[in-house]
């Protein structure tokens, strides 16, 4: 059996942070992990400036209200579910992430929690593990399971380097520079032909 590892923002949602900026006009909360490899230096970047701008989680959720699916993902999801198990692998959060997994049917999705405080900031943040996405690959792989993974961008890459074959989703032009080992794909016909390509070759 093999298990389809999808990442989420970037590959079947846009970028959350991306959102936030627009709305606030807060260039820095742009910055993904294209940008910042580090995560937890990202993450305290973004806790800072929401601090400092008075911006709640209320107001986050605001955005995230106004967000949707990227155009093509949910009939690309549905179809990959046809072949394959398909776990979304993120670094996002639980209280990000579920109204917009409703828009994508609802699939399995392993990821973070955030910490609210009591005046409705973001206090902190819980990593489930370092580098999460690689681990949950490790481990399906100890069940006995083939895994072939898709992201776009650097926090993915150590998940699809353990994954029996990853493949790059419109990744930005330093990753492709970055990690040319992996094939890329720029369309969800695509990336649907390159799963199904990489689970015939691998073992």
């Amino acid at each position: 059996m093999t298990v389809a590892c999808l990442d989420l923002e970037g590959v079947l949602l846009p970028e959350i942070w991306i959102g936030v900026s627009k709305k606030t006009g807060i260039e820095k909360l742009s910055l993904t992990t294209r940008d910042i490899s580090d995560y937890d230096e990202l993450m305290r970047l973004r806790l800072g400036i929401l601090r400092e701008n008075n911006i709640k989680m209320k107001d986050i959720k605001e955005v995230i209200a106004t967000l949707s699916p990227l155009e093509g993902a949910y009939d690309f999801l549905k179809r990959l579910q046809k072949v394959f198990q398909v776990i979304i692998l993120s670094d996002t959060y639980y209280e990000f992430a579920m109204p917009l997994m409703e828009k994508l049917g609802s699939p399995t999705l392993f990821c973070h929690k955030l910490e609210i405080d009591d005046e409705g900031f973001i206090a902190d943040y819980k990593i489930r593990l370092k580098d999460s996405k690689r681990e949950a690959v490790m481990r399906l792989k100890e069940l006995n399971f083939k895994v072939i993974a898709s992201g776009d961008s650097y926090n993915d890459v150590s998940m699809l380097g353990a994954a029996a074959a990853g493949i790059l989703f419109c990744p930005p032009d330093n990753v492709i520079k970055e990690f040319p080992q992996f094939p890329v794909c720029l369309n969800y016909d695509e990336l649907y032909d390159a799963f199904i390509e990489a689970d015939a070759r691998t073992s």
